[in-house]
This record gives structure tokens, C-alpha cells and sequence, in this order.
């Protein structure tokens, strides 16, 4: 092989190739992670970044794939720099694919500075714990699993469930009550199919929420190192916006699931020992590596909240992915396929779903006085009601108790009331709690052990 012994200089000719990865020998003075040019044959331009180095050869994951390319024609030279990407207000309201280039049509925005895409490590020292909340507009979640802001809380759904619409919900209502500081949304669409795309970007221009929105759409017929990239990009454009410009940012995640499956298969070619159902052995660190990159600093007034979206395998929630997922995060919001088939939307299952900071984030001065007791009193009625739909599966409803038919009468409720809302019906923290009482009436004080009676006489009367 032709060429010098140091960064920067080109080489001529690969000693291998599979599927989207370069194989180089001899080549010294090559970091991991920096960035290459490659040129095919007939002159195209392609990208990539070093993905392995060692004492037998040098590996370079193309991000364009390697189909192009011949093993003698091939040059490669490596820039002595990891990938960047550019950052900016001017991009705020606009559509980008993984790199950071328009997809939109109009002019490359002008970059306030350019990023390494993956971020720099934040000093647990320096993390501000997560507090106050985002309200969402859905009471599933605001209600029950209140989203506070630097905190990462994933959506468990499953092939064909609505979550598409969900997070589509979510971006145009999600808000910070009654404070002005700036809010934004930061999207990242990982493998969706052109419908799906084109679903997000009409979805946002028409409801303005693309105004404070930055869309970055990676498609599923582009290569698939490509989806390592895409929310490596999102999350570098969200620590921009947090802690340079100093707004509260949420970062929207879709499909993680795409994301590790792409993961897979670049492991595979590298000829890695597979782990779980062949994902890497470090399926959790990487997948860590995305989802650390939420929270708050002291002393920077931003923060970066992360609503990350995965698909389970078969519906399979100890599947590898979810598994690792929920010990990295801090909750869960698991759509029920139960629930969808009865048209209940969103069909959040609140009973496995949990918000494991919440507690910090509501409450007098934040929400509600009641918010929290009344959270707790809804989890404890809703699972007594699914008890009492198992026994009355074998029993028969005419052999319930009043109390018990009570406790129907009120699951029929929390389901058609409070779960359910329309696509655009986005409602305050208020009107929420409110709906919880209302949806509570059929039961007795008696049966209200989770609120106060001080409660009970304000709220309820």
C-alpha cells in the first residue's frame, strides 16, 4: 500500500471489503472515530470514519457502503479529525438527513460553529439533578408519568401501534408553563419508511410546530451506518441548543429499535462475537452513550429532556433492547396493544409504565397540591379494576358486589375519559387533575385511601 506513515496522507488500494466496512493495512497514526474520504473508481466522493483500530489492520465503516468500490482503485485518506457536524439557530425549522445537510429545499443555513457528533462527556459533578416538568397535553402522561425535563423516559411500543402519532402529539403540545425561556424540539427520525417521513414534516408545518422544531430524517433505503449517525447528529444540535443558547430542549427519538438492528449488522460484518440474539456485547454502553447525553448542568439556565421511541420485537418487552433500554432510563410509557384493538388512543398501559422521577417534578408550586396523591390513587383503583374484570370473567358480572360493579363502571371511565383524547386535544395540568376526580366519581369516599380528606373536600365537591 502506497502512502506516508501519518494522518492526513492519501492511500491508494483496501486490502478488504464487507458490507459497509474497509479493511487497511499498514496504516499508522489513525484514531478511532476520525473521519476518511473515500474515492471510488470513478471519481465519487464518499464518507467514512475509522470504526476500528489495531495492530493487523485499520477499519473504516463507509457511510455510503462499499458497493462502488474496487480493492486496487480505491484511495482513502484520513483527515485527523472525528465527524462534525454544523449547529445553529438558522436551523431551527428545518429538515436535515443524518450530516447535517437540507433535505428542506431551501439554502444551507449559516452554522454558528460545528460540533464533533459525539458530543463531550458530562462531568457527573457538574449534573444538576432533573426537576420541574414538560407538560405534554396527554393525560396518560402528565397525569400519571409526568415528563420532567432533563430526564429519559422511553415509549415501549410494539409494530402497528400508534406511536408515530403519539410522538407527533407530543411535539406539536409538548410546553413549558409559565415561563418564557426558550423550548424546542429537537427529532430525529432513525430508519422510517418515505410515508412515515412525510408524515412527521406535514405534521409539523401544519400545526407551526416546525417553527421551534429541527427535524433530522434518516430513511430506511439509506445506508444503514447512517442510523448510527442520525441521532448523534440530533443530540449534538440539542447540546447546542441547551446549554450554548440556553433553551429547554426535548429530543425525540424514533426508532431505537432501528438504531441497534443497524448496530447488529455492522458488528456482524466486523466479525464480533454476538451476544443476545446477536446484538454486540455492547449494546448496553453504546445505547448508554446516547441516552447520558440528557440532563442539566449547574449553572447553564438549558436543559435536554429525551423522549427516545423503540419498537419491541413480537411485543417482547425482555427483548435485549427494551431490557438494557430500561435500566439506562428512568421509566417507561408502555402502549398497549389491548387497549389500541379497543380504540382507546393514546393506549398507554399505565399499570407497567412508571416515571421514576415525577415525584420531582410535580406538586404545589410546579402542578398541583394533589397531583401526586391523586396519581397514586388512580394506579391503585385501575389495577383493583383489572382484578375485578379477571373475576368477573369467571363469575360472571351478575355475581358482583355493588362495589365491585362500582369499580367497573370506573376502569370504563379512566379507559374512554382520561386515556382517550384526540390528536389535537391538548390539555392543561389543570384540566387533567380535574378529569382524574371526575373519573374517580363512581367509587365511594370510602374507597379513596390514597388522597386526603382535605383533598377530597376541595378537589372533589
Amino acid at each position: 500500500m502506497k502512502g506516508g506513515l501519518q494522518a492526513g496522507l492519501e492511500y491508494r488500494g483496501v486490502d478488504g471489503a464487507q458490507g459497509p466496512l474497509l479493511f487497511l493495512r499498514g496504516v499508522r497514526h489513525v484514531g478511532f472515530g476520525e473521519l476518511a474520504e473515500v474515492r471510488s473508481p470513478s471519481g465519487q466522493l464518499l464518507h467514512g470514519r475509522v470504526l476500528d483500530v489495531n495492530e493487523a489492520a485499520i477499519v473504516v465503516e463507509v457511510f455510503e457502503g462499499t458497493a462502488e468500490l474496487s480493492l486496487q482503485a480505491t484511495t482513502v485518506r484520513f483527515l485527523g479529525h472525528p465527524l462534525h457536524v454544523p449547529v445553529g439557530r438558522e436551523m431551527l425549522g428545518r429538515i436535515f438527513d443524518a450530516f447535517g445537510a437540507p433535505l428542506d429545499g431551501a439554502p444551507k443555513p449559516i452554522a454558528d460553529d460545528t460540533r464533533d457528533v459525539n458530543g463531550v462527556t458530562i462531568n457527573p459533578v457538574c449534573r444538576a439533578y432533573p426537576s420541574d416538568c414538560i407538560q405534554t397535553g396527554i393525560s396518560c402522561i402528565d397525569g400519571m408519568n409526568t415528563l420532567v425535563r432533563g430526564q429519559k423516559l422511553p415509549i415501549f411500543s410494539g409494530s402497528g401501534l400508534p406511536h408515530d402519532r403519539l410522538a407527533a402529539q407530543i411535539v406539536r403540545q409538548a410546553s413549558i408553563v409559565g415561563e418564557e425561556q426558550g423550548f424546542g424540539v429537537v427529532f430525529a427520525a432513525i430508519g422510517v419508511t418515505h410515508d412515515v417521513a412525510e408524515f412527521f414534516q406535514r405534521s409539523f408545518q401544519e400545526s407551526g410546530a416546525s417553527r421551534n422544531s429541527v427535524l433530522f430524517l434518516n430513511l430506511a433505503d439509506a445506508p444503514s451506518v447512517a442510523r448510527l449517525v442520525a441521532p448523534r447528529t440530533a443530540l449534538t444540535m440539542a447540546e447546542y441548543l441547551a446549554f450554548d443558547l440556553g433553551m429547554h430542549v426535548l429530543v425525540v427519538l424514533t426508532d431505537i429499535t432501528n438504531y441497534c438492528e443497524a448496530l447488529r449488522e455492522v458488528s456482524t460484518a466486523r466479525g464480533e462475537v454476538p451476544s443476545r440474539k446477536g446484538y454486540p456485547g455492547y449494546l448496553y454502553s453504546d445505547l448508554a452513550s446516547l441516552f447520558e447525553r440528557a440532563g442539566r448542568i449547574h449553572g447553564r439556565p438549558g436543559s435536554i429532556t429525551q423522549l427516545p421511541i423503540l419498537t419491541m420485537p413480537n411485543d417482547d418487552i425482555t427483548h435485549p433492547i427494551p431490557d438494557v433500554t430500561g435500566y439506562i432510563t428512568e421509566g417507561q410509557l408502555v402502549l398497549s396493544r389491548e387497549l389500541n384493538n379497543r380504540g382507546v388512543y393514546p393506549p398507554v398501559d399505565v399499570l407497567p409504565s412508571l416515571s421514576r422521577l415525577m415525584e420531582d417534578g410535580i406538586g404545589e408550586g410546579r402542578t398541583r397540591p394533589d397531583h401526586s396523591k391523586l396519581a397514586s390513587q388512580l394506579y391503585a383503583a385501575y389495577a383493583k379494576t383489572k382484578e375485578i374484570e379477571r373475576l368477573a370473567s369467571i363469575i360472571g358480572n351478575e355475581e358482583l358486589s355493588e362495589l365491585n360493579r362500582r369499580y367497573l363502571q370506573f376502569g370504563q371511565r379512566f379507559e374512554r375519559q382520561f386515556l382517550s383524547q384526540g390528536d389535537f386535544d391538548n390539555r392543561s395540568f389543570e384540566a387533567t387533575l380535574d378529569l382524574a376526580w371526575e373519573v374517580l366519581r363512581p367509587l365511594p369516599d370510602s374507597e379513596l385511601t390514597r388522597v386526603t380528606q382535605e383533598q377530597i373536600e376541595r378537589y372533589r365537591r
